[in-house]
């Protein structure tokens, strides 16, 4: 029986359209070799990035956080939970200094992950990235309303409380509008569309009066405490009992020592730790206006990133030497530490910097949030409009202002507390992203990352038609990257992370499997570390890319692996109710790019004009759906 030629004809168009629809999903932007021309004005040095850095990393946690993990999760030894948390976010750290000297352009993961995975991913990324931004500025500016509000007496909130503008929708809308907070993002809105430089200015001081308190909390805690406090005993718990008469009041003791509740509540204090160095990756979006990003990128985020853990050392050991951890205070464990040694007038020095944190968290939150949306709208994922540059100020004005309005709104109206966990996946998938982008860059040819249109040589297209053998999986010959070896990277770390998103999933459900009497599931993980130590070998052998860079992360494949362990199982962690919302803003934000951007993005254009025969380097065109 013959089949009929119009079938034939027809499946064989339909197999070429769903091939076209799939390059376009994974159709990367070229990577530039070097700084490109920049539609913003580049007037960020080193110490800008630093002090932007550690003014969005170094919020108000530092004030709160220690208190809260040490006094049920760690005690004393909350100061190595913040050990381990800062070793697993210099992880993803190092990946953003990597990128931050490959790529020196606006947008962060964003263009990250379009640059290594394609334009689907990056706008998944990039759309997550607005939703954190967005949701972190209202919240921060809620809770800097809510300080100052404390501060002056709660007079704000009683006389809001009881007036006709209360909310009646709980659990959506907040219990009463929040004008301050509205004014407040407002106002840094308007901060920011000035300009960089005067955003930055306004950052370094705020910073430094931030670390000046600081400072003077570390010394003092350091001159009024007590090296007993980090080993006491039952007797000493005894006594507290008796004394303050109020069991409610005290935390639990655990086994008492320096630490009390034993590795498990030093792992649990760490993963809570975590997010306390977040907020370091929006210098990664400062790579049009820095003035050599290529070298203040890395070290703004290295440095940065130090200076917060000297910060959070120093401040959880001052806390926990100056009172036992059990009669810490969660809501406000400074003030109550200073009152418990007799200096109760420092409470207000910790008011002072409290805010001053606050409001350079805001600006950290705010700053790169713009940044993120005018790269897209540039690219053509999000409407063309928001990319408008001003001709006076240099900064995405239509994409600042549209972005403040939105945050300054959900500030003023919406209960915010359901909200905050999503901002925590964005985060981490940005940085799931990065560290897989920088495990699969690394090993691409030169010629393959920057996608250029020069005619191949004869031996390109020689090495292109290789066939794999498993002599090359094991044992390549080259010592520099080629055609085949790039995409032996890329199926692997693609398998790598489905395989640590399985392991994740497994370990989020049974925290030690063999524990728990789960042998079957003892042996999944088993069989699953087996396959992932095998493809990360095949990937170790594989040549890695010799184009130096101002900074390179160190240990590939390994690092960016921990890395992306990290990540995914802290987004493991997160409730149903949280994934629930989640997949409710993806489906917004698909409908958006399937709506608008898949048909105007600038790698459409260009896949529509008849192809060059030769260009520079520097051009910013790429070939469209070459794959790695």
């Amino acid at each position: 029986m013959l089949t009929d030629p119009s079938i034939l004809f027809n499946s064989r168009m339909v197999c070429q359209a769903f091939r076209r629809f799939g390059q376009k999903l994974l159709r990367r932007r070229k990577l530039e070799p070097g700084m490109a021309d920049s539609r913003l004005v580049r007037c960020l040095n080193t110490l800008d990035l630093v002090a932007l850095g550690v003014g969005s990393t170094l919020g108000a946690g530092v004030y709160v956080l220690a208190g809260e993990v040490a006094k049920d999760k760690a005690g004393p030894s909350i100061v190595l939970c913040f050990l381990v948390a800062a070793m697993s976010s210099v992880l993803a750290g190092l990946c953003y200094a990597e990128f931050g000297a490959r790529v020196p352009r606006s947008g962060s993961a964003y263009l990250y992950s379009y640059v290594t995975v394609g334009e689907l991913w990056a706008f998944a990324t990039g759309w997550n990235l607005i939703l954190s931004y967005v949701i972190g500025t209202a919240s921060v500016a809620r809770a800097w309303s809510s300080a100052f509000d404390n501060l002056i007496g709660n007079h704000i909130s009683h006389m809001l409380q009881g007036s006709s503008v209360a909310l009646n929708f709980p659990h959506i809308l907040a219990e009463y509008p929040d004008f301050f907070a509205l004014g407040l993002v407002l106002l840094l809105t308007g901060l920011l569309a000035l300009g960089a430089s005067e955003s930055a200015l306004v950052t370094k001081m705020f910073t430094g009066v931030n670390l000046l308190v600081l400072v003077f909390i570390v010394v003092s805690g350091f001159i009024k405490g007590d090296l007993h406090n980090w080993k006491l005993t039952e007797e000493d718990y005894n006594f507290a009992v008796t004394k303050y008469n109020d069991t409610h009041s005290l935390g639990p003791l655990g086994s008492g020592g320096f630490m009390p509740f034993g590795v498990e509540g030093l792992l649990r204090g760490a993963a809570t730790c975590f997010y306390a160095f977040v907020g370091f990756d929006c210098i990664a979006t400062t790579g049009e206006e820095a003035r050599n990003p290529q070298r203040s990128i890395p070290m703004g985020i290295v440095i940065s990133l130090s200076v917060c853990f000297l910060a959070y050392f120093g401040v959880s050991s001052a806390l926990t030497l100056m009172m036992p951890y059990y009669l810490l205070q969660p809501e406000s464990p400074l003030p109550e530490a200073f009152l418990y040694v007799g200096w109760a007038p420092a409470r207000y020095v910790v008011a002072v910097g409290s805010l001053c944190a606050l409001s350079t968290s805001l600006v950290g939150s705010m700053f790169p949030m713009p940044r993120v949306i005018y790269a897209m709208a540039e690219d053509g994922l999000l409407f063309r409009f928001l990319s408008h540059i001003h001709s006076g100020t240099r900064t995405p004005i239509v994409a600042t202002v549209i972005s403040g309005i939105i945050a300054a709104l959900m500030a003023l109206l919406f209960e915010l507390t359901d909200l905050v966990d999503l901002m925590s996946i964005g985060t981490l998938l940005a940085y799931t992203l990065v560290s897989l982008c920088v495990l699969i860059l690394r090993y691409q040819p030169e010629r393959e990352i920057r996608n250029d249109d020069d005619e191949d040589t004869q031996e390109d297209k020689k090495k292109k038609a290789e066939k794999l053998t498993l002599l090359k999986l094991l044992c390549p010959l080259d010592s520099d990257p080629t055609p085949i070896s790039g995409r032996i990277v890329y199926v692997c770390s693609s398998l790598l992370a489905l395989l640590v998103i399985a392991v994740c999933v497994v370990l989020s459900h049974f925290s030690i499997p063999l524990l728990s009497g789960e042998y079957a599931w003892t042996a999944v993980v088993v069989v699953l570390l087996v396959l992932i130590t095998g493809i990360t070998g095949i990937i170790s052998r594989q040549p890695q890319s010799s184009t130096p860079l101002h900074f390179k992360v160190p240990g590939l494949p390994y690092l960016p692996l921990m890395s992306i362990f990290v990540n995914v199982y802290l987004m493991m962690q997160m409730t149903t109710g949280t994934w629930a919302r989640f997949g409710v803003w993806m489906l917004i934000g698909f409908a958006i790019y399937f709506g608008y951007g898949i048909h105007h993005s600038q790698e459409e254009m260009k896949s529509d004009q008849p192809p060059l025969k030769s260009r520079t380097r520097g051009d910013l065109t790429r070939t469209g759906t070459d794959s790695i």
